[in-house]
């Protein structure tokens, strides 16, 4: 049976998502504002969540109907085939959100959206009250001008939560955004990679892992996982084809910080997601990065600021990857940064600027890869 797939994924993502759904056989998967919708079997809803890197969630669409009124609401949800996704003893909460429509009371539809599903579940369980003590099959709902969308989370945790980053340090960028600018900046295995800024190490992580074929849900978890209706082969079978695709060749890849113990939790969260061997960690100042190769690309996401002080401390920041970036002619550069100042204190107008969102922030990618000549 095929399935109505929807991947949510951060502003600016889509057709890297898209992208990325296709390499893993979703022909059909098409772009739209904030996500990414394909076709899909059970084998294949494994497959998106241990293997997608940019995307947020895996969603199964029920169903998709116009709703301006509560009536109208209840009756489309009542409408959809719960039974053969939620069982008897399952808990489904009901989460989601409404934008530019009739319906905008997000906990009002979420009543009517829970009270409909209930009713619906009674007539085919056969049962008058759920104690919803089994696995979570968390509902989520979108009601965008006036049309509701009905899905059901497969994933649970976010997919930004691959499992190496317990912890992390101040301001870190989700595993996600991280994957999709290493994926931008087009790394390749015998080219240096490197962030002389690396925080936590997500950035350079991501890079070994999409080097070396590592799917990011290899290592975790999924909620569908303990679904009555998704049966466990798929999923083992799946975990088993994205062992088999890993390939361990050597990679350039560097991260470097000034703080001795942002190294130190790069090193481990690179442990922890298989990757410690392939990537050079040193403590360091960026104004004393010299690499040994002639050809490379530098990465990174410095610290933005809030206040006053953090700011002109970012500001400085920025002046200091433009110093770096004329004294390595060879070298491009991708620098995530949501200041409308960046190129001015860079030094260098950007070749490309792409918009990306940190969370809430909005941000601009600068991407400086056209060959110059040194001064």
């Amino acid at each position: 049976m095929a399935y109505t797939v929807v991947c949510p994924c951060l502003f600016g993502l889509e057709s890297l998502v898209a992208e990325e759904a296709r390499a893993l056989g979703f022909a059909d998967a098409a772009a739209a504002d904030g996500r990414v919708t394909f076709t899909a079997d059970k084998d294949g809803i494994a497959r998106a969540n241990i293997g997608l890197r940019c995307a947020e969630r895996v969603l199964v669409r029920l169903g998709e109907f116009p709703a301006r009124s509560f009536e109208e609401l209840f009756e489309g949800v009542r409408a959809l085939p719960w039974e053969e996704f939620v069982g008897k003893h399952d808990a489904f909460p009901v989460k989601g959100w409404s934008l530019k429509s009739t319906l905008h009371s997000v906990p009002d539809c979420q009543a009517i959206i829970k009270k409909a599903a209930v009713e619906r579940l009674k007539t085919r369980h056969h049962v008058e009250w759920f104690e919803e003590t089994g696995p979570l099959v968390q509902i989520r709902f979108s009601i965008h001008k006036d049309i509701v969308d009905i899905c059901l989370d497969t994933s649970g945790d976010g997919l930004h939560k691959r499992g190496y980053r317990p912890k992390s340090n101040e301001a870190p960028l989700k595993e996600t955004l991280a994957a999709a600018i290493v994926r931008l900046s087009r790394p390749f295995a015998d080219k240096l990679f490197c962030d002389p800024m690396c925080g936590s190490g997500t950035l350079v992580i991501e890079a070994a892992m999409l080097l070396q074929n590592i799917a990011p849900g290899l290592n975790r978890s999924f909620a569908a996982e303990r679904w009555g209706w998704l049966p466990a082969a798929v999923w083992r079978e799946a975990r088993a084809a994205a062992r088999d695709a890993v390939d361990r060749k050597p990679c350039l890849i560097e991260g470097s910080d000034i703080d001795p113990a942002a190294v130190a939790l790069a090193r481990e969260n690179a442990g922890r997601a298989g990757v410690g061997e392939s990537i050079r960690f040193a403590r360091r100042d960026v104004r004393d990065f010299s690499p040994e190769q002639a050809r490379g690309e530098v990465v990174c996401n410095p610290p933005y600021g809030e206040r006053m002080l953090e700011v002109r401390q970012a500001e400085e920041l920025y002046a200091e990857l433009g110093a770096l970036y004329r004294r390595l002619p060879q070298f491009q550069f991708y620098i995530i940064s949501p200041s409308d100042r960046f190129e001015a204190l860079f030094g260098a107008r950007a070749d490309k600027r792409r918009k990306l969102y940190n969370g809430m922030i909005r941000c601009e990618l600068f991407q400086y890869f056209r060959p110059r000549v040194k001064k």
